[in-house]
């Protein structure tokens, strides 16, 4: 961020909508980037470094999945995708391949910003966290380093999606505790609607996997059917 404003990058090769956007962002005065395909998105990122990612899927050089994928490779900015495309397959899709968020054409100007407000809410709850005197958290043979983002599980690094950190630090710091699912889309989701709890389900699936490895029989993470998940306390000396 620049003098405290977000720089966001708009991906869309859409005319009308780009300026729709563009229209919308100069309303809150955000800064921001714009560009009509893959390749154009993928150089103005690196030279721009963008905070927020806005990006359309149907792109004409490349698809906008791929474009996602390749900015994972070396940026963890907040990825909202805005397409056309509702099919539940889709939207599962684009979460894998990293983006944080779905919203689906056509959209309201008001429901866009207020992803936009909710992604600078956690931005600034995860540039406070790092300020925090205590600084990584413990359970068991997991831990996380807040200030470098880095989860580990004994000596091995657990590479995670934005969205499946952001799932992990909210369990951790509630460990112990029941969290409900409307709970969590509140606080990790941008704007939250009753859709996403099929999202949520695919991120903590995906989420246990990388931290619940073979070789322990530990689970950190409980799931209460019909009711939420949970991050259970783990002694150290519990862990073979």
């Amino acid at each position: 961020m620049v003098n405290g404003k977000l720089d966001i990058l708009v991906v869309e090769d859409d005319t009308p909508i780009r300026n729709l956007i563009m229209t919308t962002l100069d309303t809150q005065d955000y800064k921001y980037q714009t560009a009509s395909d893959g390749k154009e998105a993928l150089l103005v990122a690196v030279s721009h470094q963008p905070d927020i990612f806005l990006m359309d899927l149907g792109l004409p050089d490349m698809d906008g999945i791929e474009v996602i994928k390749k900015i994972r490779t070396w940026s963890v900015a907040p990825i909202i995708v805005i397409s056309a495309r509702s099919d539940d397959k889709d939207k599962i899709e684009a979460l894998d391949a990293g983006a944080d968020d779905y919203l689906t054409k056509p959209f309201s100007v008001e429901e866009l910003l207020a992803r936009i407000r909710s992604t600078l809410r956690r931005l600034q709850y995860l540039e406070n966290k790092g300020t925090q005197v205590e600084t990584i958290f413990e359970n068991g043979d997991l831990s996380i380093d807040y200030t470098s983002a880095t989860v580990k599980v004994g000596e091995e690094v657990v590479h995670l999606m934005p969205m499946e950190y952001n799932l992990l630090c909210l369990l951790a710091k509630n460990v112990g505790k029941v969290l409900t699912h409307q709970y969590i889309l509140d606080k990790v989701w941008i704007n939250a609607i009753e859709s996403d709890l099929s999202s949520l389900r695919v991120y903590m699936a995906t989420l246990r996997k990388k931290i619940e490895q073979d070789k322990t029989k530990e689970k950190y993470i409980q799931t209460r059917i019909g009711i939420g998940y949970g991050m259970v306390r783990i002694e150290k000396n519990k862990i073979n």
